[in-house]
């Protein structure tokens, strides 16, 4: 499918890692900086393209560095006992009051964006077209990492789960529809290669009645690799715009620190200020 080579802006998810790509769509904001025509985004960076198409800047620095921090979302004794590790549940339900994402002003934008999940049953990925009226229900779904939320959100009757499993950085997706240049938000440092897992069993333990994702799991870096090597030696016809943390990006999936997280999110404005002055 090839639809008119659409400049493409991909962003990599990764939990609090999703930090950096908060301040350099912030920075896009600020400086007026829109030449994409179609997003595509996966977990924490599907929920940062939201913040930037409804033009909410630092909604998902208050995000990241205060609810996301809250014994109430991140709960290791909690998920322990059964429950989940990060609540969902508990975040959405407590952003939408108190910061909702302007949905009304993202139904005015002509850009299509792609949420991506990965669908338990097929272990495939779902590039899900958001909407003003489906958009949070799809950002859930792709942010929903598996066993740390042991919920599955529904999406069109499928049951859903983390996007990063099938598909973590899109740029492949983005090129087979027709995009020719691809901006790209990684929330890993330049050079950075996914391991295979180091207990294929345990896997294939949690996940037990879901064969396919078992598989899309075990598959992971490899794919993950894949998306590497194509954004590092694309196509003779694409080109490609890589934004990624300095080597000195402290941020993890689950950094708590305030000192660190706001360090990553100042490291993603000057980052977009490098790029935007070339």
């Amino acid at each position: 499918m090839n639809n008119n080579n659409k400049n493409t802006l991909v962003v990599e998810g990764g939990a609090m890692r999703g930090i950096f790509a908060a301040g350099v769509l912030d920075e896009f904001l600020k400086q007026q900086y829109q030449p994409f025509e179609r997003y595509f985004g996966v977990s924490a960076g599907a929920t940062n393209i939201a913040a930037f198409l409804c033009k909410q800047p630092m909604r998902n620095y208050k995000v990241i560095t205060d609810y996301s921090c809250r014994p109430e979302f991140i709960n290791l004794a909690r998920f322990i006992k059964g429950g989940h590790l990060f609540d969902l549940d508990w975040l959405w339900q407590e952003t939408i009051r108190e910061i909702r994402l302007h949905t009304e002003v993202f139904e005015q934008t002509p850009q299509e964006f792609y949420i991506v999940s990965t669908a338990i049953e097929s272990g495939k990925a779902h590039y899900l077209k958001a909407t003003s009226a489906d958009m949070v229900h799809q950002l859930k779904a792709s942010c929903a990492i598996p066993i740390a939320y042991r919920d599955y959100p529904i999406i069109n009757d499928i049951a859903m789960t983390d996007g990063g499993v099938a598909d973590s950085i899109p740029v492949i997706k983005a090129y087979e529809m027709g995009a020719r240049e691809i901006t790209v938000i990684l929330s890993q440092c330049l050079g950075y290669r996914k391991k295979p897992s180091k207990a294929p069993w345990l896997t294939k333990k949690m996940y037990k009645n879901y064969p396919a994702l078992v598989q899309a799991t075990l598959d992971r870096a490899n794919f993950y690799n894949k998306s590497i090597d194509f954004i590092m030696n694309p196509p003779n016809d694409c080109k490609i715009n890589i934004i990624a943390p300095p080597a000195n990006f402290k941020v993890g999936r689950t950094t708590k620190k305030f000192e660190i997280l706001n360090s990553g999110y100042n490291m993603g404005i000057d980052t977009a200020k490098a790029f935007l002055a070339k």
